[in-house]
């Protein structure tokens, strides 16, 4: 029977696939593809690393580990497609992490789940809190928009530093958020701790002694340069393979470059969700989405510029209404600490009409 692990491994052939198919000039979007899908068993297996490493490390290391690296995978294709000027790529990107995170991860977790247990529980506090920090986080991707719509002849400068300083804020806010969880309001998120555990338990059974630390952080770091090369032969092949399916810019930033990067995070969502752990299947989803606003887009701002390939936070207006709709339900949702199958079900069906709405968007903004 094909596991999750089965599924990673088979795909991770397509590294070579994708390599060969840069080298040997095969068509752009064999190479788009291929290369996406060599992304997903590389963002599995350096969530992995990252989980072995945090187990020598301790908790509050490893967690800040665990933290730092959650998105990495995410980080690393945005930065490549900033470099190389895609900007509005980028931005569809963040919002469009956001959006499948909230409605498309924990909609098909709350569905798979609800089918096997007809009620699911899970830390309504901590799901408020989460709340908050995703209300903030709207707010502030949402006002220098505003600021550039409202305003008469605002400057691109002037924008810019907005955003700089918008993003330095978020990113204070998100360390605030660590200190809380992982320090001095831990015990709200213990239930999701401990069934992180006992997920880790079933693996390090087999072994007696703890994992080789050298050893995992020399395979992280080969993981992430393989995922940079996967990531620029990803971008680079962008804008051709885009055109070639139809598909536009904002469409493919939005719905396409998020479901490669937060595959590995879908799988391990809906995977505990089908094992009654609603508390870390929640906090897998609500936290990547917490960490793109908070800690990624700040990172993307102030990267941009930092290299000369400036990047604010002035977003389509329809990104925004996306945004917005999918924290509204998934806050509504949540709210109460409880899940059913049809909630999922309103989740993905939400997406659904998103994904449609993007589609068949007609923005006739270019891929930069």
């Amino acid at each position: 029977m094909l596991n999750k692990n089965t599924i990673f491994l088979v795909l991770l052939l397509f590294v070579p696939v994708s390599l060969a198919g840069h080298f040997l000039h095969w068509d752009a979007t064999i190479v788009f593809i291929t290369a996406g899908l060599a992304i997903i068993p590389l963002a599995a297996y350096m969530g992995t690393a990252t989980e072995e490493i945090a187990v020598v490390v301790g908790p509050n290391l490893g967690g800040l580990l665990n933290a730092t690296f959650g998105n990495a995978t995410e980080l690393i294709l945005a930065f490549i497609a900033l470099k190389e000027g895609l900007v509005n790529v980028v931005k569809a990107t963040i919002t469009g992490s956001i959006i499948s995170n909230l409605l498309l991860v924990m909609g098909f977790a709350m569905l798979l789940g609800g089918l096997r247990y007809k009620e699911q529980e899970f830390q309504p506090t901590a799901a408020r809190l989460n709340a908050s920090s995703m209300n903030l986080a709207v707010i502030a991707i949402l006002l220098p928009t505003a600021v550039e719509y409202t305003s008469a002849g605002i400057g691109e400068a002037t924008l810019q530093h907005l955003s700089v300083a918008v993003a330095i804020v978020l990113i204070l806010v998100y360390i605030l958020t660590l200190i809380f969880s992982m320090k001095t309001h831990a015990y709200l998120y213990d239930v999701g701790v401990a069934d992180l555990e006992i997920e880790s338990d079933s693996t390090e059974a087999e072994s007696s002694h703890k994992p080789n630390l050298w050893l995992w952080i020399g395979i992280l770091l080969v993981i992430t340069l393989t995922v940079a090369v996967e990531s620029e032969l990803l971008v680079e092949s962008l804008e051709e393979a885009t055109s070639a399916l139809g598909l536009t810019a904002l469409f493919t930033g939005v719905i396409v470059l998020p479901i490669i990067g937060n595959a590995a995070e879908h799988a391990t969502a809906v995977t505990v969700a089908m094992k009654n752990k609603m508390d870390l299947s929640v906090s897998v989803a609500v936290g990547s989405s917490l960490q793109i606003a908070l800690f990624v887009a700040p990172v993307l701002v102030i990267t941009g510029w930092l290299i000369g390939q400036p990047m604010d936070l002035d977003f389509n207006p329809f990104e925004l209404v996306a945004v917005t709709v999918a924290v509204l339900i998934a806050n509504s949702i949540s709210s109460d600490g409880k899940s059913n199958w049809l909630e999922g079900g309103l989740l993905l069906a939400t997406y659904a009409v998103l994904g449609l709405a993007f589609y068949f968007h007609p923005i006739v903004e270019g891929l930069g």
